[in-house]
């Protein structure tokens, strides 16, 4: 054990665990890639944007990605930020210094006005995977709607986890009628058309990314409720809850400390598909008109755009292809993660 993980003390059932994660060589270099991706989107505007990184003007040194400067400071006329993507500005900036731009020098809002075709333009030096109908760089977007949809998903994932397994804890420790009840507000509350609650809601809200995560989230806590449920009705009638019971142990104690480890362990196999589907569900959104708002940096936009101008294959192209890596990864992920918690798989 110490070999391969120096200087952590973890109990053999964990390093069982994380032994069949690492055998499951698809799902465990799928991880890395996954993390490669999100953690180059986590730093977005320093990775793509219409600021510089760094600016050097008269021996002093600006940060226009972190703080405004206006344009007077370089030697403009206007008391307003400067538009360092302006020939004038950047002229003035040059006289006296220079600028680095980051390695896409558009952000996901940023419009390129000197495109040598109309809207949508096709991959260029300029513009690697071309522009989308109102001129605006497809790999800025690409990345920033990225970053959004991990970041959705990601909360989405945690949020309705928590909800979804204290109910269903509450479900199946307590059972009789609490269960039974709960159990017919869950199908009523599951026949509840979701899209046309968006529709009526969209009419009169305009959607925003929290607006959009406390919607969704009314509907989805419901994904681990059965599992977990499930769990704790098997396990509550076990001789170690009734020796619990019978010290005086209080039910939230016996709930959270002694059977929800248990619970845990077939709720987290399924939290990558959760996490995937929550991503799907907002760029489905995005697609009908019913997610973000407009100009989101958002890939359901995107294969809207790709749908509208068909004459520009690019952009639908370039969007399916990161929905489906970004899909696939997470299913190798989720795939891994059940192996390593799977009791029948023996340490390889």
């Amino acid at each position: 054990m110490t070999a391969k993980f120096p200087g952590l003390k973890i109990s053999p059932l964990t390093r069982r665990r994380l032994m069949n994660f690492r055998s499951n060589r698809r799902g465990f270099w799928s991880l890395w890639i996954f993390l490669g991706l999100f953690t180059i989107t986590l730093f977005a505007e320093f990775v793509a944007n219409d600021k510089p990184l760094l600016v050097r003007y008269d021996s002093k040194f600006y940060f226009p990605i972190l703080y405004e400067y206006p344009e007077t400071m370089f030697g403009g006329f206007l008391p307003t930020e400067a538009d360092y993507r302006d020939p004038a500005v950047a002229e003035l900036i040059r006289a006296k210094g220079w600028m680095v731009f980051p390695i896409v020098p558009y952000s996901y809002d940023t419009i390129n006005y000197n495109l040598p075709v109309p809207a949508p333009a096709p991959p260029s030096r300029d513009n690697w995977l071309g522009t989308d109908d109102q001129g605006r760089d497809v790999v800025a977007r690409l990345i920033y709607g990225f970053r959004i949809s991990v970041l959705f998903g990601l909360i989405l994932t945690l949020l309705s986890s928590i909800v979804g397994v204290m109910a269903g804890a509450v479900q199946g420790y307590f059972g009789g009628w609490v269960d039974l009840l709960f159990q017919r507000f869950i199908e009523v509350w599951q026949g509840l058309p979701i899209l046309y609650l968006l529709i009526i809601l969209a009419s009169v809200v305009e959607p925003n990314f929290w607006w959009l995560l406390g919607l969704m989230l009314l509907f989805s806590w419901m994904a681990l409720v059965g599992v977990v449920r499930a769990e704790f009705l098997r396990v509550r009638n076990f001789d170690y809850v009734r020796a619990a019971k019978a010290l005086g142990v209080s039910d939230t104690m016996i709930m959270f400390r002694h059977i929800l480890p248990n619970a845990m362990v077939a709720a987290l196999t399924f939290l990558p598909f959760i996490l995937n589907g929550s991503i799907t569900t907002l760029t489905a959104l995005d697609f009908l008109g019913f997610g973000l708002p407009p100009g989101s940096p958002s890939l359901g936009e995107l294969l809207n755009q790709g749908k509208a101008n068909l004459q520009a294959p690019w952009l639908g192209i370039t969007t399916f292809v990161v929905l489906a890596v970004m899909l696939s990864l997470l299913i190798f992920i989720g795939e891994a993660v059940r192996d390593a918690f799977d009791p029948r798989k023996t340490e390889r």
